[in-house]
């Protein structure tokens, strides 16, 4: 009796990650029409290399994107969330409730939404205004690369032997040094698409950089 309890106790039940692949091929599927269709069949390099005053259809290219961002960073960030609030777990949606995949996808979404719509104001609010489509434009190709690199993440946690303990502190060095990255990115890139007053970028930085990631990771995480 006791071998059989023991022999039971060490079953391990497959995971399912069928939902991660159908959701990784939907992302594909997302930027073959964004590169055939709203970019006109325009190839990767093209892409990353054009200057804004020669593109066209900036807004569909980067309303794709985020989708991708958001689609990979909740399937990648579910896997830590230690739980569904209660709250969110009493929610029904066509009576069904929310999973720790739905509960980061409606978060990260509603993070999204309430940054893109702080940003816009604080540029028309400084009567930077015009800089908001020079922005969103640049913002798309740093996205794109940043989204393949999410879904060679996706594949590697759901689909290889990896430690999924160890992988997180890993996880977090990545993605600090893109955070980083993306603040001197943001402050260097030849467009110019922060305010040009250095208190401006500070005040943007710290308010809709810093302080909005900071509320998510304490939604998700606490």
């Amino acid at each position: 009796m006791p071998l059989s309890q023991n022999f039971i106790n060490h079953i391990r039940i497959p995971e399912n990650n069928d939902w991660v692949i159908f959701i990784l091929l939907g992302c594909v599927f997302l930027y073959l029409f964004m590169m055939n269709i709203v970019e006109r069949e325009a190839n990767l390099r093209d892409f990353l290399l054009q200057k804004y005053f020669d593109a066209s259809n900036n807004l569909p290219s980067w309303v794709i994107t985020s989708c991708v961002i958001i689609l990979t960073l909740s399937v990648l960030v579910s896997q830590y969330v230690p739980t569904v609030p209660k709250f969110v777990a009493e929610l029904q949606i066509l009576g069904y409730q929310l999973n720790k995949f739905g509960f980061c996808l409606m978060a990260i979404v509603l993070f999204y939404l309430v940054r893109t719509s702080l940003g816009f104001l604080f540029f028309q609010s400084i009567g930077d205004g015009k800089k908001w489509t020079v922005f969103y434009f640049t913002a798309t190709k740093f996205y794109f690369i940043l989204s393949f690199l999410l879904i060679s993440l996706c594949i590697i946690h759901y689909y290889f032997p990896v430690d999924r303990n160890e992988m997180f502190l890993y996880y977090l060095l990545f993605f600090s040094f893109v955070f980083v990255f993306k603040v001197f990115f943001y402050l260097f890139h030849k467009n110019k698409i922060l305010p040009e007053k250095w208190y401006y970028k500070f005040l943007y930085i710290c308010t809709l950089q810093i302080a909005p990631l900071l509320l998510l990771w304490k939604l998700l995480f606490f």
